[in-house]
């Protein structure tokens, strides 16, 4: 009898043990996402958005459960690449990230060679391209710069703009719109008359717009993100400048407005078309996503709380939801196969609306955005306006 009852003891024990380690197997297939962005810092204003809106994201994509980590990077490339690399050690499927475009590449050097997909949320080009070995595990969910200085400068044709004079961040955001300006600019007869340079945490640009309005341009370019955008604009106004000013799709934010105030009022600017989604013609292919995004967004956050930076976070989960459950019929999260498998499914969405635009996907192409993806408004009493549609 005790031999008996300590077998059945014994048969207990083995039993629990399976399901303990079975419970650990279905936990270990579960999909590991970091997500790296500013919440502190000059960049804050843009990801905040990006945080509100991974907070919105289900705990399950295709069935599988989905556990999205995110860290405050601080606006800090430094800290950006920290944390990704606290991704790398935690086996983590893909990371998302950062905001900026600087901190977007620096994560992309930091996790090269571990063959770990990113969904970067920079907008500048130098992300994906040229293609290399680096660059074939990079995604991104913003419009490349040319596409939106393409409606820029249509815009600045429209409105007789013969010269131009340029303001931008000192880095890789605004080196990469710089070059872009020259080359579109120079294709459209636009002549760049004016060039100087800030960081977002300067206190001053006095010197630099007194240099750009001594060139006496027809416009000048703002090529800043966030509310640091909005210092070169006032010290333009406050000096005189009566040309048109422009900014980047960088500075769309209702903090960039509520800053400004009314100093930005006559100003043109790209932005994503959720944003003004309800100004769209029916038939615009991403009007129906945002119909839905932007309502569940302010509804937790407040009226008017959309940003392009978090509609561009949210549709990280649009992709994932379409790339997901390829990579799931190839392998198990938390492989190597399984990250191979969720590469290889983002690199091929074709005809997927989001709130950025229509994403079409290929080997060359890890933005697969085109001219859906940004439209442009003025700012008239401190709101959004849509310009014209061109035809």
């Amino acid at each position: 009898m005790r031999q008996t009852a300590k077998k059945m003891v014994r048969r207990l024990l083995w039993s629990q043990l399976g399901i303990m380690l079975l419970g650990g197997s279905v936990l270990a297939q579960g999909i590991k996402v970091g997500v790296t962005v500013p919440t502190t810092g000059s960049a804050a204003t843009i990801g905040i958005g990006a945080r509100n809106s991974v907070n919105l994201f289900p705990k399950k994509i295709a069935g599988i459960d989905v556990d999205f980590q995110i860290l405050d990077d601080t606006s800090d490339t430094t800290n950006s690449v920290k944390n990704a690399k606290r991704f790398l050690d935690d086996k983590v499927d893909l990371i998302v990230g950062s905001s900026t475009s600087s901190q977007s590449l620096a994560i992309i050097e930091a996790i090269a060679g571990t063959d770990t997909p990113l969904i970067a949320l920079g907008a500048s080009a130098r992300l994906v391209t040229p293609m290399d070995d680096k660059k074939r595990w990079v995604f991104k969910t913003a419009s490349n710069d040319s596409l939106v200085v393409t409606a820029i400068i249509r815009h600045m044709r429209e409105h007789g703009v013969k010269t131009v004079g340029f303001i931008g961040f000192s880095d890789a955001f605004g080196e990469s719109w710089l070059s872009e300006v020259k080359s579109f600019a120079d294709a459209r007869q636009i002549q760049l008359v004016g060039v100087e340079r800030f960081n977002p945490k300067d206190t001053s640009v006095t010197s630099q717009v007194l240099r750009i309005i001594a060139a006496h341009p027809d416009a000048v370019l703002i090529a800043g993100s966030g509310t640091p955008a909005v210092m070169p604009h006032a010290a333009l106004k406050e000096r005189g400048y009566q040309g048109k000013i422009y900014q980047t799709h960088g500075a769309a934010t209702e903090d960039f407005l509520r800053v400004g105030g009314k100093v930005l009022n006559g100003s043109y600017l790209p932005v994503g078309p959720n944003l003004v989604w309800e100004q769209l013609p029916d038939s615009y292919p991403t009007k129906a996503v945002s119909a839905k995004y932007v309502p569940l967004y302010e509804s937790k956050y407040g009226k008017n709380s959309r940003s392009t930076f978090a509609a561009q976070a949210y549709d990280v989960l649009l992709l994932l939801e379409r790339a997901v459950p390829e990579a799931a019929k190839k392998a198990k999260p938390g492989t190597r196969e399984f990250r191979i498998a969720l590469r290889d499914a983002l690199e091929n969405i074709k005809n997927l609306p989001a709130n950025s635009g229509v994403f079409n996907m290929t080997p060359a192409d890890h933005s697969g955005l085109d001219d859906w993806s940004r439209v442009m408004v003025s700012i008239k009493n401190e709101k959004w306006v849509m310009e014209p549609l061109p035809k």
